[in-house]
């Protein structure tokens, strides 16, 4: 499985809201947050800023 570096702070904050939401672990809620910002660009709901930006930070090619 692909592995990627998050900044520990950011790691932190989603650890803390991950086990609020009931995520079994944090691979669990980043996986489904990128799901659903993916779902998004799929339907074409974003406007170009927005997938630039998303594009930029590598979630979308």
């Amino acid at each position: 499985m692909p592995k990627i570096k998050i900044e520990k702070e950011l790691y932190e904050k989603m650890k803390q809201y991950s086990d609020k939401a009931g995520y079994s672990s944090v691979d669990e809620f980043i996986a489904h947050t990128l799901e659903k910002v993916l779902e998004m660009a799929d339907d074409s709901t974003l406007d170009d800023t927005i997938k630039e930006r998303l594009k930029g930070l590598g979630y979308l090619e």
